[in-house]
This record gives C-alpha cells, structure tokens and sequence, in this order.
C-alpha cells in the first residue's frame, strides 16, 4: 500500500473530536433556548378558605358545666330544701339559622326526669334569660313535676343529683297554653328540633 493511501490516526481523533464538540455546543444551544422560551409556571395559589364551625352553646354565669348550683337557685320545700326558687341566669350563642322559637327543659335524670322547669315558645331574638323568682316572665311556662307552672329548683331528696337544661332551636311556635306538660311538648317538636344544647348543675340533699 502507498502512504498517501494511508490514514492518519491522529489527524483522524482529531477530526472526531471537533465534531463531538460543536454537536454538544449545538445541544447546549438548543437547551438553553428551550429554557428561555418554556411556558411560565402555572398560578398554584388559591384563596383561602375559612371554615366556620357555628357550635350552638348554652351557659350560666351562676355556674360551669357540671358545677354546683348555689342555694339561691333551689326549692323551697320544709326541711329537704328552703331556696329562693330563683331560676339560674341563662345564655345561649350559635341558634341555627331558621330558628322560630326556643324551648327550654330543666330535668332531673337521678329524679326519674322530674320536671324542674318547662318553658314554651321563647322568641327566636333571645339570646339570655335574667334570672327571676319562679323564672322570667317571657315565653310559655310550662307544669313542672311539683304541680305548679314556672321554674321549680333543686331539691333532692338523697345523693347527688344532675339538673340537666336543654335548650332547643325549634323551626316553628308551638300551640300550647300555660301549663302544657311535657308529654304534649315532646308529641309537638317531633320533626321541628333544628338544633340543641346542654348544660347541667349538680346539687346534693343536705
């Protein structure tokens, strides 16, 4: 063979690699461009969302939940109690929208539910009750367990007892006089309840 025919290696490696070089400078080239004209990155910022949690609460500035009811607040009775039968200050926040009436029940579960205090269609702008001598003169006073209508305190015979006060949020006004029992009540708000709430006194037997 002749050495013009020949090849030579050096000048050959030399060859290749200018051209791996310029082809990675294109790729380069190609990838910055690419960079520059990509599509902006997408908004991910949402407005916020505030979560709003309406509890319907029932309280007393005479006492806690599941805190003693003081002597002012209880029966007067001989011996087992002598109260002043004042009816404890209420408050209430939260009422359900819609609401037509509030109905209020004092009841003593350890008493076999005694009815301390019944107290029918109290109007729905009521927020409190101001605490009154056999209760406050607003709404429908219901017949307690003693015979009488109105508010009936404590007064347990032995023991520790619960006083349980429930407050329902009603979509309607009841049809009732003074002195509806409890029975007739419970019959008439079946399907009207839009919401309730508790609070409870303890009171024990002297």
């Amino acid at each position: 063979m002749r050495n013009k025919d020949r090849v030579n290696p050096f000048a050959q490696a030399v060859t290749w690699g200018m051209v791996i070089f310029f082809l990675i400078l294109i790729m380069l080239f190609i990838s910055g461009c690419a960079t520059i004209q990509s599509t902006p990155p997408v908004e991910t910022t949402f407005p916020a969302i505030t979560v709003e949690e309406e509890m319907f609460t029932l309280s007393s500035s005479a006492f806690s939940d599941n805190g003693r009811i003081a002597d002012r607040y209880t029966y007067s009775m001989g011996k087992q109690c002598s109260g002043e039968n004042y009816s404890p200050p209420l408050n209430w926040a939260g009422a359900p929208e819609g609401t037509a009436s509030f109905l209020l029940t004092m009841l003593d579960p350890d008493g076999g539910n005694w009815v301390h205090w019944l107290l029918v269609n109290i109007p729905p702008d009521a927020t409190s009750l101001e605490e009154a001598v056999n209760g406050p003169e607003t709404g429908i006073a219901g017949r307690n367990s003693f015979g009488g209508n109105g508010y009936g305190g404590p007064c347990p015979p032995s023991g520790m007892h619960h006083y349980v006060f429930t407050l329902y949020a009603l979509d309607t006004t009841l049809d009732v006089k003074p002195g509806v029992n409890l029975k007739d009540v419970t019959a008439q708000i079946s399907g009207h309840i839009l919401g309730q709430c508790q609070l409870t006194g303890l009171r024990s037997a002297k």
